[in-house]
């Protein structure tokens, strides 16, 4: 506030993340936040007395940010606020009130003048705002007080008038953040909006724009914002020569790849002699498919994994929404069978199966004979008839025979996509080949990537099928994410002992309690990598079971912090490379090989058949002959009563 400091969190070697401030003048920086806490976001208080901080002591799983096991449900983030007294002279802002009245003392006018050495030449305080910030560095982290407001997700902080801040709440399941307006001294917090993607205030603090829901809102920092009146209408248009955009855009791509690339040397590629290459064909760019393509190349030789060229200043295009009935077709004969209904198998709620609802009167082998009365054969193609059907009712005209007589007509939905749909019936589909391949002993657990999606998976057919005797983990297909060490640590975890129960069957209860504790094996191919690189690299290291299948992809190298174009478009420079704990750069560029190769020849699958999960289930079964897990049974019942001297028996 007086123009001389300036605070910051900066993250420690312990992954928390500390607060400081930093003297302009003097050059003197001080850590003002215990490092115990991790400590984000600070802001002043008008007044230059007070730095206000969100600070959490549960932060522990979360300093992993690249790793799957921050991912705990269970351990939900949550910060507090706290005010820091930066003078030892200072009181806390929620210091005990009375209701006695304060009597008001008389300004000494003399004593006044004496000060005026830091007034200008028009009376003015010399210092930004009037206000001079006092620093004392002893003592500090004990000045750090919390303030009366519940432990929630808050993410941010903002300025706001004399003694008061703007604290934005991140809520699951809703779009944007809460932001509450908080009174420092009557330790109250109101709500000011919600939805709200952006927030800045003004240099004076007594304005804030905001951007909430796709609308520019201009407001005071007094009072919430109101409905529509202070709504901005913004009407901005900016004159673009689409040829000179075009050569800045491929100079910021060639320059990211030389500045924020995981090593110095971009791959020993002649960066200087790369430009001079393909700069020229940026005058040939007649679209910004044309300029992606020429980008998408030049950073292609640097020979890396991840360089992923995308987006920009693209036109407009109207999207026609086809219905899919979550079926599949054959064709015979002129007429479309239905060869295969998808149900979404159970306990997916998000799953819609248009013709697989009890009461569709529906069937595998019926014949889809017209849509919304129009015949299938007036048409080539039974899509033609779906377009702009996706989310809307229509009706179709089905029979087990392909005639009109005694067709039925029935009321349908269908949807957008049918990924999820055909997904799981694949992994359902593998789930139950596996328990009969092995006689019910094998689970069969699918991982399609190492974000929220495959740590769902995971959890969800792993525990389930914790009473089999060996699991196969197929991560063919991974689509990466973060670093999968919590189904390692999961996979890898040790019995330790039994605990007896007399509840149900008296089976007992092992700990660790949650686990898989036969052989483990596992499935890569070439189309698994990034995390689903990392994945199997980790399961081999701790010799957790073998590997079937083909090399992944060899694409280990982390992708974050390359900014975007002015367009809004993305090249990613690799930011962090993976090496071995010999010190040796490992897996980028190599994958992971396989210590069985199984091919899946087309002669194979074509047939319908997976010679890689077949061949994972021999192996497992081959590992049960010595490792299968049995659980102890319970001991005889301990004797731990002494007799003692002179006892007598009523016996």
């Amino acid at each position: 506030p007086d123009s001389k400091w300036i605070t910051y969190a900066k993250q420690q070697d312990s992954h928390f993340k500390a607060v400081f401030v930093y003297n302009i003048d003097t050059k003197k920086t001080i850590q003002i936040t215990d490092p115990i806490a991790d400590a984000i976001t600070p802001v002043w208080d008008a007044s230059g007395k007070y730095i206000y901080t969100l600070a959490s002591t549960n932060y522990g799983l979360q300093t992993g940010w690249l790793d799957m096991s921050n991912y705990d449900p269970g351990a939900s983030l949550r910060r507090s606020l706290y005010a820091i007294v930066l003078s030892a002279d200072d009181k806390a802002p929620n210091l005990p009130k009375n209701d006695m009245e304060a009597v008001e003392e008389k300004k000494d006018d003399k004593k006044d003048d004496k000060n005026n050495g830091d007034k200008d030449k028009n009376g003015n305080d010399k210092s930004s705002n009037g206000v001079t910030v006092k620093i004392d560095e002893e003592g500090i982290f004990d000045r750090a007080i919390a303030l009366d407001l519940p432990a929630r997700n808050y993410v941010a902080l903002l300025k706001g008038p004399k003694h008061k801040v703007f604290i934005a709440e991140s809520i699951q399941n809703t779009n944007g953040l809460k932001v509450h307006s908080y009174d420092v001294e009557k330790e109250k917090a109101t709500d000011f909006a919600d939805g709200v993607s952006q927030m800045v205030a003004s240099n004076d603090r007594k304005s804030v724009l905001l951007s909430k829901r796709g609308s520019w809102i201009l407001a005071g920092t007094s009072a919430p914002p109101k409905p529509g009146k202070d709504n901005l209408k913004i009407n901005i248009k900016i004159k673009i020569d689409p040829k000179a955009e075009a050569h800045q855009i491929f100079k910021e791509g060639w320059r990211y790849m030389r500045d924020f690339l995981y090593v110095d040397n971009v791959h020993g590629a002649p960066w200087d002699e790369v430009y001079k290459w393909y700069a020229p064909w940026i005058d040939h760019v007649r679209h910004r498919t044309d300029l992606n393509y020429v980008v998408d190349i030049m950073s292609g030789e640097v020979a890396v994994g991840h360089s992923y060229v995308s987006g920009g200043d693209f036109p407009d295009l109207d999207n026609v929404a086809v219905g899919l009935l979550g079926c599949d077709f054959e064709y015979e004969n002129g007429n479309y069978k239905i060869s295969k209904i998808y149900s979404g198998e159970r306990w997916n709620p998000n799953f819609d199966a248009p013709l697989a609802k009890p009461g569709i009167d529906v069937n595998e082998g019926d014949y889809l004979l017209a849509i919304n009365g129009k015949p299938l054969s007036s048409v080539s193609n039974p899509y033609e008839l779906l377009e702009q059907t996706a989310g809307r009712e229509i009706m179709i005209t089905v029979n087990s025979s392909p005639s009109m007589t005694d067709a039925r007509t029935v009321l349908v939905k269908p949807v957008w996509n049918e990924r999820n749909l055909r997904g799981v019936d694949w992994i359902e589909g593998n789930r139950r080949k596996v328990d009969e391949l092995s006689g019910g002993k094998l689970a069969y657990v699918y991982v399609p990537n190492t974000g929220g999606g495959g740590f769902t998976s995971f959890n969800r057919y792993y525990f389930s099928q914790q009473d089999k005797k060996g699991v196969i983990i197929d991560e063919r297909n991974n689509g990466g994410g973060s670093a999968a060490d919590y189904m390692i640590d999961v996979m890898s975890r040790e019995l330790f002992g039994y605990f007896n129960s007399k509840a149900g069957d008296n089976r007992p209860w092992t700990t660790p309690m949650a686990g898989i504790w036969g052989p483990k094996v596992m499935l890569i191919n070439e189309r698994a990598g990034s995390g689903g690189d990392l994945l199997p690299y980790m399961f081999k290291m701790k010799n957790i079971g073998p590997l079937i299948g083909t090399r992944t992809w060899g694409g280990l190298v982390g992708t974050w912090d390359t900014p975007r174009f002015i367009d809004g478009g993305r090249m990613v420079a690799p930011r962090g490379g993976f090496y071995d704990i010999d010190g040796n750069w490992a897996v980028e560029g190599e994958g992971v090989a396989p210590d069985i190769e199984v091919i899946q020849y087309p002669k194979e699958t074509s047939q319908g058949n997976d010679p890689q999960l077949e061949r994972a289930v021999q192996e497992a079964m081959r590992l049960l002959k010595t490792e299968e897990f049995e659980l102890k049974p319970e001991p005889a019942a301990p004797i731990r009563w002494k007799r003692p001297k002179g006892y007598k028996s009523d016996n």
